[in-house]
């Protein structure tokens, strides 16, 4: 019994239909697109961070997982409310002779941009680098900062 219900001939519209979508599935999925290869990583030239971003009333603090990078190889910006991090995660070169069975670890070049919640104080930024941690801490503007006034009850 066929379930189809229609012969697989190359000119019929619904066959000629699947064939285009089994295209753009595969040219979605394939490894050659670099818009996937930067989302899902393909464990060799793609290196995006993992990045948390925290708020108190006082500060914003920005927290970067880099294992393996060297702090030398960071550089941070902060633009506007746009903070900028960027480096690279370098591969040893003894490595390089060595014959892999299996290479998950990617390095390489990355860059995160971040758009930060409004009120980041531009010239109270510090940045620590600790066991293969960035902590980016953002002081905020007084203006941004919750106020609190104590208010009386009447009786």
């Amino acid at each position: 019994m066929n379930l189809l219900p229609w012969r697989r001939e190359e000119n019929h519209p619904l066959t000629s239909l699947q064939n285009e979508m089994n295209r753009l599935f595969e040219g979605f999925f394939s490894s050659e697109r670099p818009l996937l290869r930067s989302f899902w990583g393909n464990g060799h030239d793609s290196f995006l961070p993992p990045v948390d971003v925290r708020e108190t009333a006082d500060k914003i603090f920005v927290e970067a997982e880099l294992p393996g990078v060297e702090a030398k190889d960071l550089q941070i910006k902060l633009e506007g409310d746009v903070l900028w991090i960027s480096g690279e995660r370098r591969n040893e070169s003894e490595k390089k002779t060595q014959s892999y069975q299996r290479l998950e670890r990617s390095c390489g070049r990355f860059e995160r941009q971040l758009t930060l919640p409004a009120g980041a104080d531009p010239e109270k930024v510090d940045a620590v680098y600790k066991n293969g941690v960035l902590t980016i801490e953002i002081a905020k503007k007084e203006d941004f900062k919750p106020k609190a006034i104590q208010v009386k009850v009447r009786s």
